[in-house]
This record gives C-alpha cells, structure tokens and sequence, in this order.
C-alpha cells in the first residue's frame, strides 16, 4: 500500500525531470493524503506531457458518488485486468505522480504504534509512481472530479523488511511508454517490476506524518535513537 506521499522539489526541477513545457506552480508538501489534491502528470497530446491537479482516490466514471474515492487510492498491479474500476483506466488513462519520499509503516514488537519509514532516492531527486487517472461527473451538480490511484506492486528487498507492498515506479526513460496512448499493455506489465533497491534509501520518522492535519518539513526528518 502506498498511503502517504511528499513532493518539495523545487517547481523548476519537477518541470524539467517530466519535460512540461509550461510553468507550473506548486507547494512543497511533505504528508499528502489520500482525498487530497495531487499533482499529476498526463499525456496531453502525443508526445507533450501536462501537469494537473486530481483528487488522490479513483472516482470511476460510473460510481454513484464520491465515496469510491476512499476505496481505491491504490491499485494492485497484478489485477488491474480485473478489476472494472482499473481496467479502463488502464487501457487509456495512465498517469505519474511525482514525488521525492513516500511513506511506508512498519509494526514494532511492544510497540502499539507502528513506526513510520520515509523512502527516497539515494540522490534524493524526484521519482514518478504509476498510476491511473477518471473524470466523474455528479449528476446533480455538474461538476466534473478527475481523481487517480496509484499502482502497488510486490516490494523489492529494502522495502520487504516494512511491508508487503511497495509504489509502482516508472524509470524516466519508460515515462513515454507509460503515457503513450497507444504503448503495448505487455511492455506496460513490464513496468510492474520492483524498482532496483540499490538507489533507494529509507529512515524511521517521527508519528507526526500519522496526521493527515501536519504538512511539514519536520514529517520527513529522520528519527534517530532516543527521539
């Protein structure tokens, strides 16, 4: 499961590592929750990727409400063809969702609490998960919801020590293929894979990133011994 995210890299190097060809602005965040607004990259045209914001928890197009979105902010990889809230999605509404760490607990014998791992990339650069995005329309009012899930797959060996699941991660050089309209479903389940563990790190944080209501820089500050 992937439950809680940061992204706090400058705007100008997330604008350059997805290739966006207009300014974008956002915020640093260091605990994104689920039913949030998330920053997510698409394909807009073939070949030109976009930056939008989306509520984090799929809304497929055919719910009858907005609570699907609590049910599905991840999505199994191994069953996405299963699934008829995915499977659409998954034929021709892939998306990115950058990020700099992203959140993993860990149960701790005589410990009621779980212990909270932050995840990065040894650089400490940004990194895309995959994920699928919809646009739901409410019938009463109108409005129009794009929302996405991120995909989940099983955990490489760093993170197998946490949990049992662990983010999809899109490589840079498979980003086009990713979001390519018209990209081969099998070379997309090759994307699935565990990402290699060796330019990753993790580090015990502190319980404050547990609140959905604390978004700060001191949520990603690693524990040490004694804290």
């Amino acid at each position: 499961m992937c439950g809680r995210f940061a992204l706090s890299a400058p705007v100008e190097t997330i604008r350059q590592h997805f290739k966006l060809r207009e300014d974008i602005v956002l915020q640093p965040r260091y605990n994104i929750a689920p039913s949030q607004q998330v920053a997510v990259v698409r394909e807009a045209v073939p070949g030109v990727n976009k930056l939008v914001m989306m509520r984090w928890g799929l809304v497929p197009s055919w719910a009858s409400d907005l609570k699907f979105s609590n049910m599905l902010i991840n999505a199994r990889a191994e069953t996405l063809h299963q699934k008829p809230s995915f499977s659409v999605p998954f034929k021709k509404s892939r998306c990115l969702l950058p990020a700099d760490g992203f959140y993993e607990w860990r149960a701790v014998p005589g410990l009621k609490t779980k212990q909270p791992y932050l995840v990065r990339m040894q650089n400490g650069g940004v990194f895309a998960f995959g994920g699928l995005w919809s646009s739901w329309k409410d019938k009463t009012s109108g409005e129009i919801v794009e929302s996405c899930t991120i995909i989940t797959t099983e955990p490489n060996i760093l993170l197998a020590e946490i949990h049992n699941r662990m983010p999809v991660i899109i490589q840079p050089d498979h980003y086009a293929t990713w979001l390519g309209q018209h990209s081969d479903p099998a070379a997309l389940k090759e994307l699935f894979s565990p990402v290699d563990p060796a330019g990753m790190i993790c580090h015990p944080v502190s319980t404050l990133c547990n609140s959905t209501k604390i978004d700060s820089p001191d949520c990603i500050v690693e524990k040490h011994k004694g804290m």
